[in-house]
């Protein structure tokens, strides 16, 4: 896996920066707990991937990659709040952190290795890591390695993503009046079903993904 590189982490940035206006035009200021948000999208990873000895269970690998971008987003948002907003600070801050060959990290008196890991644990260290109000973009990059992704097909799924963000804040989700499950499926299967049916190279992909969500939602 390749780094980070800067203009990728600026184009992540503004998405992310936008995504929040969206929701509170103050956000910078409104203390929100970022890292706390990482901790609980990771238990919805290990759902999705399934830890459970005491059951049999399946994994959803797609949905899976859909709850580290979800991570993704809210590591974003602590770079931003740490640079006061400064765009170019948090890129360049996150360009320095980009190590996606780092062997290991130091937590808490252990010494945990990245490289051939089992997601599963590296789930556990990117939670406890963020407990602890640290914001470690190489564990977070051993994640998506992990499934054999690189930071070109994270730029796309965190687009997708963010264009769903801001569907359901136009649609009534921070009012309580958007509706999340769709034909018996929550949004996130319905944004990778249409994603796989739509060129993500092309100039209009964002707002072709906005319009095929529009016409799924309203026809739930």
């Amino acid at each position: 896996m390749k780094p980070l590189q800067l203009e990728q982490a600026r184009q992540l940035l503004a998405l992310q920066s936008q995504m929040n206006s969206i929701v509170n035009t103050d956000w910078l200021n409104a203390g929100y707990p970022f890292l706390r948000a990482v901790v609980v999208e990771v238990g919805e990873a290990l759902d999705h991937l399934g830890w459970k000895w005491w059951k049999k269970e399946s994994s959803d690998l797609q949905q899976v990659v859909v709850e580290l971008i979800d991570i993704l987003h809210f590591m974003l948002s602590h770079e931003l709040v740490a640079a006061k907003g400064d765009l170019e600070r948090a890129a360049e801050h996150l360009v320095s952190m980009s190590h996606p060959s780092c062997d290991a990290v130091e937590f808490d008196g252990s010494r945990w290795m990245l490289s051939r890991n089992d997601p599963r644990n590296l789930f556990e260290l990117l939670a406890g890591l963020a407990v602890c109000r640290r914001n470690e973009l190489p564990v977070l990059e051993a994640c998506f390695d992990a499934f054999e992704m690189t930071w070109d097909q994270i730029l796309v799924q965190y687009v997708s993503k963010n264009v769903l963000n801001i569907f359901r804040q136009d649609h009534g989700y921070k009012t309580g009046t958007y509706i999340k499950e769709w034909s018996g499926q929550e949004d996130n299967i319905h944004l990778v079903d249409i994603v796989a049916t739509l060129d993500v190279a092309s100039a209009n992909f964002s707002t072709e993904l906005y319009n095929a969500l529009s016409m799924r939602y309203r026809q739930r």
